[in-house]
């Protein structure tokens, strides 16, 4: 049961409830209210001769109201905008009883609760499109206030705009904010456009475990659970991408997952331990194939999305239109730390990321250093979207040998305003050098390095039976929305992003 204590408004609207159900009026109601057309579809198609609109049946939440006696105007929110209705009392009470509007609509409805409207459009003397309402049935007794937004002379106030609140409480903020939810129909709209591009490419979508004995795919420290019944410890997944080459290895020529992917590490206005990844792998395909692939999927995501592939990203100006630049990770160094560190050992590269004041310790092999002073002095720079290709062996476990150079892989990472945005390979399927790289990252492990990979064996027990060339990709989905709605934290992306529990919060009764 709730036990913290009302404020007044609180407790009136919880009196209400129970007055309306005195007068024989439930303030949440079973039966079924027909709606037939939403805010949108009035504004863009009432035509007094061709589209009247005279038997409109809507459902919305009170967003405001004025009441002048025997008349009042209610601005009406449903899920695609707002719409003035017009309310007359004997309209909505033609007999005697006059119950409806003197007590229920006058008195006991709020702001934010929400109602059915029967009645037709029309255009009032003012020529604002409304609805006149001849019939109001409450459909959803709200008991907490709603923040009210104002806008006076081009300033708003009151408005529900604390970062903290807004993504503990989501909800609220969808009804207040109405353009938040654009940033979320244009995430759906990134998705469905990729799945008709795959779709259009014959890669098929399928579906792999979360929970997994093994966290592979990804060099990330893991969340650990325990089943119970089988009494062993299970992984949330860090990523999906040996479960879907086991499939290639099957015998699918492509498949495709929008996987969620958990990882605990830190979080801040990029990361979230929660997040959304597609992977995506093509047999009979290279790193090369793949950039085009990649790229031109990009472009159409910014047309369907935005209409046009030059887009804003904070303060820069985005060209999402392929072609994108393609560069060697190791000229990057050369290009934007001005060192050349091809063919350095470990000591060497520990000792230039001294001279170049990068932090360094004692688990950082060949690939993490290469790593560290790319991540320090060259992704800042990569604002317009750019390949970097050809990684060094050892950061990348999964990754088809370079064709000609055997120091480097076959992989590329895609970055745009400074962030990485894709990850893609032509995939290790030498199952001798696959165990290999698996032993090597045990090293890792062994030498403090808690994000090395584990040791899949049934993994390599699949590529010993051989795995065709495949190329595959990985793009974070979180991400590419902030690009794509120009959003400057993950957390404005995401319906529920990972919140710190509330001081306030109600214990379970049985804690």
């Amino acid at each position: 049961m709730e036990t913290r204590e009302f404020n007044e408004q609180e407790q009136n609207r919880r009196d209400a409830v129970i007055k309306m159900r005195e007068l024989g009026i439930e303030p949440y109601p079973a039966e079924l209210f027909e709606v037939n057309t939403t805010t949108t579809e009035i504004k863009d198609k009432y035509d007094p001769e061709k589209s009247p609109f005279e038997n409109v049946s809507i459902g919305g939440r009170i967003m405001g109201r004025r009441i002048m006696g025997a008349a009042a105007f209610v601005e009406l929110q449903d899920s695609e905008g707002r719409i003035q209705v017009y309310v007359k009392r004997d309209e909505i009470c033609p007999g005697e009883d006059k119950t409806m509007y003197n007590t229920v609509f006058k008195k006991l409805l709020d702001i934010g609760d929400i109602i059915g409207i029967k009645g037709f459009a029309f255009i009032t003397q003012t020529g604002q499109l409304s609805i006149h309402a001849k019939e109001i049935k409450v459909l959803s007794k709200s008991l907490r206030v709603l923040p009210i937004v104002k806008e006076k002379e081009g300033e708003v106030f009151d408005a529900f705009s604390d970062p903290e609140l807004r993504y503990r409480m989501r909800y609220v903020d969808l009804i207040v904010n109405p353009k938040v939810k654009d940033v979320f129909l244009k995430r759906s709209k990134i998705i469905s456009t990729m799945r008709q591009y795959f779709a259009e490419h014959g890669v098929i979508e399928v579906e792999t475990p979360i929970l997994q004995s093994i966290p592979g795919g990804a060099n990330a420290r893991p969340f650990i659970t325990h089943h119970n019944a089988l009494d062993i410890p299970l992984y949330l997944r860090i990523a999906n991408e040996l479960y879907l080459k086991r499939l290639i290895v099957g015998g699918f020529a492509g498949v495709y997952e929008f996987a969620k992917d958990f990882r605990n590490e830190g979080m801040d206005k990029t990361h979230n331990p929660e997040f959304t990844c597609m992977e995506i792998y093509v047999a009979y395909k290279d790193y090369l194939w793949m950039m085009k692939f990649v790229e031109t999927m990009l472009e159409r995501v910014a047309i369907a999305v935005n209409g046009k592939t030059n887009l804003t990203i904070g303060e820069n100006e985005i060209e999402f239109k392929a072609p994108y630049r393609r560069l060697p990770m190791l000229d990057a160094i050369k290009e934007y730390a001005g060192v050349d560190v091809k063919g350095m050992d470990e000591e060497q590269l520990r000792q230039v990321c001294r001279d170049l004041n990068i932090e360094v310790d004692n688990t950082m092999g060949v690939g993490k250093l290469i790593d560290a002073i790319f991540g320090e002095y060259c992704e800042k720079h990569l604002i317009q979207p750019t390949f970097i290709t050809d990684y060094p062996w050892e950061t990348s476990p999964l990754t088809k040998r370079h064709r000609s150079e055997p120091s480097l892989t076959e992989r590329f990472e895609l970055f745009v305003n400074g962030k990485e945005l894709a990850n893609a390979y032509s995939e290790l399927n030498d199952p001798i050098d696959q165990l290999y790289r698996f032993q090597e990252q045990l090293k890792l492990k062994d030498k403090g390095d808690d994000e090395a990979m584990f040791i899949d064996m049934d993994f390599v027990r699949a590529l010993e039976y051989g795995m065709p060339p495949t190329s595959g990709l990985g793009i974070g989905i979180d991400r590419l929305t902030m690009f794509m709605t120009n959003s400057p934290t993950i957390q404005d992306v995401l319906f529920f992003p990972q919140m710190r529990p509330e001081k306030s919060a109600p214990k379970n009764e049985e804690q």
